[in-house]
């Protein structure tokens, strides 16, 4: 997409995440000034350049910024200010004072604590801070090392072997890009250092709860392990973030660089899972870690809203490099055009209303992705064995929790100490055990080992408006094995446990709702005011439905009679359910 000079968009800020990173536009500038020496001496800041450093930490009151000029306090006069100093210039919240301490007691450290520079295959030389790093360098961050970022999908695609600590080291670094160009170009919405260093916690964090191979974990097993049950990865990413910081210490750590652990952990937390309380009132503000003001923070990480968040941005680019798919994205150029504006008095993050088709495109690429990668129909399979497999075995493994205590698969998910020991090194723990209670998971193993997978039979699609409700997926296997043909003589005789029916749903991200109705874009003429583009203003050429349904049937048994009485099997119930006919190709022998 092509852009003519005269749209060219003010130079983007370095985007490195780091707090040390100099501004580049002129209103930062002015915010910001002296810009590099404000983090390199403090010794030598005048009283302006302490009031930048007050309004970057998050002290922008102008009566505060006036006293502190009036008294001449210069940098090297800030060491030595005290809380009862602190009141006399006019903080006299017990809780700011103690705050603004530990921004002044971590100047002092500032020169002593590095940024680590990592070599990131997708987004090149990248900084990250050292709270970060204290973060990274733990049992339960670690852990992602030893995740399959797409699980069963290694199977099928031979580079796809990234694993989810990699990922996770890029939504944190994209996060602080985000959060960074909106401060650079937009002061006034005082977006303060402990706002950043949460933001970039967060996206670092986010994927903490998952399991062994990824979504198969949340989205197959504990669905059949604890059918009663009803957890998500969020919810565990949130549990385990909390015994990371508990178990390592880091409560204090947070408090050296500035952070305040009561309210930033609260925040950092709400930002992965969402509001953590049911709001009393069904439109009161429903977080608790910032306030409305600052609405728009909750927008980086994990947008509810729309979906466009720091998540997808890289597992578009780390996925579609590892798959070897195009990827049609660029996060980059979203940053240069985005900025917050108000909108039904919140702050949303917004972009400009050329960048409208590329949002479209950014979907379509999600879309594209699921539909080649990760609903791939030997991936699929592949991930329904080893949960077939985890679950024959989950009465005889044993994982030891917190006190000793002892934990199967599927209960690892109650004790984050047990958890912590849970990854992809489940499947070779099986694959290689001499147990004899293991033999049948063992066996399913084997199959995947020696790719003797279930049996392909066939793919069909609901018609109109009908689709198949969550509730009824267990009885469709019954269902494919009632439906026999009259008319066709079949050797084999298939029952319900023969077959695997996998319902896929595909979407934009929200269901079958148009995810860009809830975008807000701004003009170039006027940036401030948020407006809504409508999809026939777009193109002709748009989705008309943004959900469908896929139906799918497996047979685990595969000699060719039974697949033959398979696909009969499957026709028939395609007739009988008025779904689509499936293709020709998929009744093939």
């Amino acid at each position: 997409m092509q852009r003519a000079d005269s749209e060219q968009p003010p130079k983007r800020p370095r985007c490195d995440g780091s707090p040390r990173t100099p501004p580049k536009t002129p209103s930062a500038a002015a915010e910001r000034s002296p810009g590099p020496d404000l983090t390199s001496d403090h010794q030598t800041w005048g009283p302006e350049q302490v009031c930048c450093f007050l309004k970057r930490s998050g002290f922008g009151d102008p009566g505060l910024l006036e006293r502190f000029r009036e008294n001449e306090i210069t940098g090297s006069l800030l060491p030595y200010l005290d809380e009862s100093l602190l009141e006399e210039l006019g903080i006299s919240s017990l809780g700011e004072r103690k705050k603004l301490l530990y921004f002044i007691q971590r100047l002092s450290q500032i020169d002593l604590d590095t940024m680590k520079v990592i070599n990131d295959p997708i987004h090149g030389h990248i900084e990250l801070h050292p709270l970060l790093i204290r973060i990274i360098d733990t049992p339960q961050f670690q852990r992602l090392r030893y995740i399959k970022q797409l699980g069963g999908g290694y199977y099928v695609f031979p580079g796809a072997s990234h694993n989810r600590f990699e990922h996770s080291l890029g939504v944190g670094y994209l996060a602080g890009c985000l959060v960074r160009a909106l401060r650079e170009k937009q002061p006034e919405l005082q977006i303060s250092e402990r706002d950043m260093l949460c933001v970039q916690i967060a996206g670092l964090c986010h994927d903490l709860g998952h399991g062994p191979f990824s979504h198969m974990f949340d989205g197959r097993f504990i669905p059949l392990a604890r059918p009663d049950m009803k957890w998500t990865h969020e919810e565990g990413s949130v549990k385990m973030f909390e015994h990371l910081v508990n178990s390592n210490g880091l409560r204090a750590v947070m408090e050296h660089y500035g952070l305040i652990p009561e309210e930033d952990i609260c925040f950092i937390k709400e930002q992965i899972m969402g509001p953590l309380e049911t709001p009393v009132k069904e439109f009161s503000w429903p977080y608790k870690g910032r306030p409305k003001e600052k609405s728009f923070l909750y927008e980086i990480v994990a947008n509810k809203r729309n979906g466009i968040d720091v998540d997808k941005w890289d597992y578009f680019a780390r996925d579609c490099h590892h798959l070897g798919i195009h990827n049609n994205f660029d996060h980059k150029r979203f940053l240069k055009f985005a900025r917050v504006c108000e909108v039904d008095n919140r702050k949303h993050i917004c972009t400009r209303e050329k960048e409208v088709g590329n949002l479209y495109d950014m979907f379509h690429t999600r879309n594209c992705l699921h539909r080649r990668a990760y609903q791939h129909k030997v991936g699929n399979i592949i991930d329904t064995m080893i949960t077939d497999a985890f679950l024959q075995a989950d009465p005889y493994i044993e994982i030891t929790g917190a006190e000793g205590k002892k934990y199967h698969i599927s209960t690892a998910i109650d004790d984050m100490e047990a958890f912590t020991k849970l990854t992809d090194n489940i499947f070779l723990e099986i694959l290689y055990s001499t147990d004899p209670k293991l033999d049948a998971a063992r066996k399913i193993l084997k199959k995947i080992e020696y790719r003797n997978l279930y049996k392909y039979v066939g793919e069909t699609q609901p018609v109109g408006q009908t689709k198949i409700k969550r509730e009824s997926y267990e009885c469709l296997p019954k269902e494919v094995a009632s439906a026999k043909p009259k008319d066709v003589l079949l050797e084999a005789e298939l029952k319900a446990e023969d077959f695997i029916v996998d319902v896929i749903n595909m979407d934009y991200g929200m269901e079958d709702k148009n995810p860009i109705d809830h975008v807000r874009f701004y003009c170039k003429s006027d940036p401030s005011k948020a407006i809504m583009i409508t999809k026939n203003q777009v193109s002709q050429l748009l989705p008309e439905k943004f959900a469908e349904q896929l139906i799918r049937v497996y047979c685990k048994k595969t000699d060719a009679k039974s697949l033959f009485a398979a696909r009969q099997h499957f026709v028939q119930w395609c007739l009988v359910r008025n779904f689509t006919k499936p293709q020709e190709h998929d009744l093939q022998p």
